[in-house]
């Protein structure tokens, strides 16, 4: 069962959450401030975090510092109603995996975590595979048969994020705020720049046909096909 951190001061919506989130099975450690969140850090391993950024002693953003300085190895994410997009861009800055703005459903929380638990675990235990590729994410090492090509820091990062969402749309906005931590007009065309290596690297596959579909105006999709 996974354990999860959840700092949040509003006492009724957290206990809320707590019973929906444990009645779908995770273990949850509730703390209603930034401080405390730490302390429990101090004492306790999770397998990720749900911060609130306006708590009181020690708001959302300053516990992950924290985490990102002491706890990297534990992931985040944001649920928060500072919605503004400098608040977003913010709390990817900081190493969030993702920034859910209040109102929400708890059904699309539930998910996330989801598949944020099982991406982590995959990381941990093996290298992806795309076609006759073995990609390592912690190395940045891309293997085809003997040839290895080393993938620098934003390469494997993008790679990375199209395997996660692999067969579906991974728009402009997430992949520029979660590698570039930011969007403006000369990070997108260092995004296509770095989409058109991938796809140089990629095209080398003798079995499959890998494709890195450009959907104009919105985002990318990874696709694998046998030849």
């Amino acid at each position: 069962m996974h354990k999860l951190l959840l700092a949040e001061d509003d006492h009724n919506f957290s206990l809320m959450l707590k019973a929906f989130l444990e009645m779908n099975g995770f273990v949850i450690t509730l703390c209603h401030n930034g401080q405390e969140a730490l302390e429990v850090l101090q004492t306790q391993r999770f397998d990720a975090c749900i911060l609130d950024v306006m708590m009181p002693k020690l708001d959302g953003f300053s516990v992950a510092e924290k985490i990102q300085q002491q706890y990297r190895e534990t992931p985040f994410v944001f649920l928060t109603a500072k919605s503004l997009k400098e608040d977003q861009i913010k709390g990817y800055q900081l190493g969030a995996v993702d920034y859910l703005v209040k109102p929400f459903d708890p059904e699309i929380l539930l998910l996330k975590l989801r598949v944020l638990l099982q991406q982590t675990l995959k990381n941990t235990v093996d290298p992806h595979t795309l076609g006759s590729f073995r990609f390592d994410p912690t190395k940045r090492l891309l293997h085809l048969g003997d040839n290895t090509q080393k993938l620098s820091p934003k390469e494997a990062a993008l790679l990375q994020l199209l395997l996660e969402k692999q067969g579906e749309v991974l728009t402009h906005e997430e992949a520029l705020l979660k590698i570039w931590k930011n969007d403006d007009y000369f990070t997108k065309q260092s995004l296509n720049v770095f989409i058109t290596k991938l796809r140089k690297y990629l095209a080398a596959d003798p079995a499959y046909l890998i494709e890195i579909e450009n959907l104009h105006s919105t985002g990318f999709i990874l696709k694998c096909v046998g030849k």
